[in-house]
């Protein structure tokens, strides 16, 4: 009789024996790709810690350079605002301009407005004035941030009504000098600006 028993050409067992090499090649490729994940996984977040600390240490850099502005801001607005404040006052209310004054000074300036408040009050409410002021324009010329010291110039325009009187305008450039007391800052100094600009020092 006749061997029916099939025979595996041998082509077939050629293929056979490729496939199963392609298959161990694709089973140690799975293999790796945990690991190359895990490394790609771990320089993405080394580099976002690198950029995380990188801008930490720009804001770190720049802290002192905002605090410097937010200061100098501060001195300005502050300086601008008790300029104005020390070339206001109406005789109708002059307690409590005279208390704005006050409130906006420190040091020897504060202590020669209240000195001398009673008898300044007593000389508007003779005149019966009424002085205002706006802003025109202001700069810090100065500023130590550290030792709590400003200098401001303010240019303003003063206007004053007198009774039966036209109300008349003047402009000027007045130079303050600013201290920091209890954080705030406050007028120590002021007085008209030379003509040309400003003093040194």
């Amino acid at each position: 009789m006749a061997d029916r028993r099939h025979q595996v050409p041998l082509s077939g067992r050629g293929k056979k024996g490729t496939q199963m090499k392609r298959a161990t090649s694709a089973s140690a490729r799975l293999g790796a790709l945990p690991v190359t994940a895990l490394a790609v996984a771990l320089a993405l977040v080394a580099g976002g810690f690198a950029g995380w600390a990188g801008w930490n240490w720009y804001d770190a850099a720049h802290d002192d350079t905002v605090a410097y502005a937010e200061q100098r801001d501060a001195a300005l607005a502050a300086g601008e605002q008790a300029v104005q404040n020390l070339n206001t006052l109406d005789h109708r209310s002059i307690g409590r301009g005279l208390d704005l004054w006050e409130s906006s000074t420190t040091g020897e300036l504060h202590e020669q407005l209240v000195s001398g408040r009673d008898e300044f009050a007593t000389q508007v409410r003779t005149a019966k004035t009424v002085t205002t002021a706006k802003v025109l324009s202001g700069a810090l010329t100065e500023l130590d941030d550290r030792a709590g010291r400003a200098r401001v110039l303010v240019a303003l325009r003063v206007t004053v009504k007198a009774p039966g009187d036209a109300s008349t305008d003047k402009d000027s450039r007045m130079l303050g000098e600013l201290t920091r007391t209890d954080g705030h800052w406050k007028l120590s100094a002021l007085g008209q600006a030379p003509v040309g600009g400003t003093p040194a020092g």
